[in-house]
């Protein structure tokens, strides 16, 4: 039998032992009441027996099983479970080095190029109808090309222009030609063309100066002898109107180009009613370059078109050095790449 066991089996005994004893020396009269109560079997002849003597014995052998019993041997019951040993032993790796799952990312050195929205078609329209003075009045309408640079060719000639907000734009031009062809390009490679009759070109002389960017270059006119300042001299500052070539009276000028755009086709264009003119005389044609620092140390290109009455073309090609920088300021005068006007009295 196990200590625990024979513990159990002692330590139960050893009480009701001892409630036993009690109840015998306390109530001893009630026992022998309850003993004369109960019917008694048939009398059997045994050997006496100390009853107290016995009791006494047994207790006191019970009482010394208790004490010689190892209380610290007993394992408590309560006490939490332990975990096997195998789970706390280290997980064995493997022995081959680990790949990243995530491969290493390179700089994007291009990014992709964006699908062209699409647009809706768009017209390019453009109208010529002859006015006074020989000239033609342009319309160019593209509503899909708000404040977009164009170029207009006409007899070669090249003006730089820009369309509004609207993509529309009024221009009066000088015709070079009495059918006279206008045309507009874009730098997207479209365009429109127009045309117009122009009659009343006979009557006037014409000369045009164009170049590109800031050339500095002016158109001046002399008038029936006129010096600078006078009110014959028409040139940029004192451009004159069509008024007075209607009635005979002088000519005017005219500049066209975007000249606040880099590289810019820009003309001057001179016009002179020598058909009705009211007097005779001369007009001395001459063109003046300003050194400014824009062009100062390089070479300026022009090309002038003088356009006579009988419709012969005069075209000559310019190419001027300009001086140093130190003479910004200063004018040089060309006085034969035009020819003067000799006007006849009508």
């Amino acid at each position: 039998m196990s200590k625990i066991k024979l513990m159990a089996i002692g330590c139960g005994t050893l009480a009701v032992a001892l409630v036993v004893g009690h109840f015998i020396q306390n109530n001893g009269n009630s026992a022998r009441i309850m003993a004369h109560s109960v019917p008694q079997a048939p009398k059997v002849a045994e050997a006496p027996v100390d009853v107290k003597a016995q009791e006494m014995i047994s207790v006191a052998d019970l009482a010394e099983a208790a004490s010689a019993l190892d209380i610290n041997a007993i394992t408590h019951t309560s006490a939490l479970p332990t975990a096997p040993d195998a789970i706390l032993d280290v997980a064995a790796l493997p022995s081959e080095p680990v790949t990243l799952a995530s491969a290493e990312v390179e700089p994007i050195t291009k990014m992709p190029l964006e699908e062209p929205t699409p647009a809706f078609g768009c017209d390019y329209v453009l109208s010529a109808e002859a006015a006074a003075g020989a000239m033609v009045a342009l319309k160019l309408d593209v509503p899909c090309m708000p404040n977009e640079r164009f170029t207009l060719h006409h007899n070669g000639l090249m003006i730089t222009e820009v369309t509004g907000e609207d993509g529309t734009i009024k221009m009066t031009v000088p015709a070079l030609s009495a059918a006279a062809t206008f045309i507009v390009a874009f730098p997207n490679g479209e365009g429109a063309v127009a045309n117009a009759t122009v009659d009343s070109l006979e009557y006037y002389d014409r000369v045009a100066l164009q170049w590109e960017g800031d050339s500095g270059l002016q158109v001046h006119a002399m008038e029936y002898g006129a010096e600078y300042g006078d009110a014959g001299h028409v040139w940029a500052d004192a451009p004159h109107d069509l008024s007075q070539a209607v009635g005979g009276q002088g000519g005017f000028l005219t500049r066209l180009g975007a000249g606040d755009l880099p590289n810019a086709y820009q003309a001057e264009i001179y016009t002179f009613p020598s058909s009705l003119a009211a007097r005779g005389g001369d007009v001395h044609l001459q063109v003046e370059a300003q050194v400014t620092r824009d062009n100062c140390g390089r070479d300026v290109e022009a090309q002038s078109i003088q356009v006579q009455p009988d419709g012969v073309f005069k075209v000559q090609t310019l190419t001027l050095a300009m001086p140093e920088c130190n003479a910004v300021g200063d004018f040089l005068v060309l006085k034969n790449l035009l020819n003067d006007l000799k006007i006849a009295q009508n």
